[in-house]
């Protein structure tokens, strides 16, 4: 991973899941960051629930073997600027001979547990995999997080999504991880300008929870008729012009 040369102090940690949503949509992060805007549909309602089963109906720590589950971890990094909770870190237990030329120890030491142990971090998501990477970025800034935190390196996380009842495999490779700075750069450039960009309408716009305030295809429709409107009007003084 690529350390960047900007370090964030406390007080300018924003929240993690800002990068969700600023990369499924700047317009959509900075109505919620910026703006404070939010409405609840029948989606947002279900993740609701599901985190509620993740944090609250299940004990925070919980041992399985060689596994050990984590509900509600803290994060924060420094590099990215960013702090949060994390839904569910496992740590599964490890051999030392497993790390393969690894640059950093397989795993860590857990304090009244024998072993080493490695982190692996899961999100749980309502609905299904989505065909951008807005989700990847997140967990991958969770695993960055937890890397900065611990001083282990952590190949790949998981996205448990609802809606299939399964998890998705993610690895944290070089693209991915550079992604996520630059969106996690990109994000506290948005909050520094404080600027809410334009409303742009796109297919995802529909699953959206905020459509209704957003207004992407009348906002959409209303430029696309003052620049006619503005063109009309260029080129009615343009003839004007010429005739005079």
């Amino acid at each position: 991973m690529g350390e960047s040369s900007t370090r964030f102090t406390e007080d300018e940690l924003l929240p993690l899941s800002a990068l969700q949503h600023l990369a499924f949509c700047p317009r959509q992060c900075a109505l919620i960051h910026i703006e404070q805007i939010w409405e609840d549909n029948p989606r947002t309602l279900e993740g609701q629930h599901l985190h509620s089963q993740v944090h609250e109906e299940a004990p925070r720590r919980e041992r399985r073997g060689d596994l050990l589950i984590v509900r509600g971890l803290p994060l924060r990094s420094f590099q990215l600027g960013v702090s949060g909770i994390a839904d569910v870190v496992e740590f599964h237990k490890v051999s030392v001979g497993s790390s393969k030329g690894a640059s950093q120890a397989p795993g860590i030491s857990l304090k009244g547990l024998p072993g080493v142990w490695r982190p692996f971090p899961v999100e749980y998501k309502r609905g299904k995999p989505k065909p951008d990477s807005c989700d990847e970025v997140q967990l991958c800034a969770q695993a960055i997080c937890l890397e900065e935190m611990l001083g282990v390196e952590i190949p790949e996380g998981a996205i448990f999504y609802g809606a299939q009842q399964r998890r998705h495999r993610v690895v944290f490779d070089k693209g991915l991880r550079e992604k996520t700075e630059h969106v996690a750069q990109a994000l506290h450039e948005l909050m520094a300008r404080r600027d809410t960009p334009r409303a742009v309408w796109e297919p995802k716009c529909k699953n959206c929870s905020l459509v209704n305030l957003c207004l992407p295809e009348a906002l959409a429709s209303s430029r696309s008729a003052e620049k006619y409107l503005l063109k009309a009007l260029t080129q009615t003084e343009e003839k004007a012009g010429k005739d005079s």
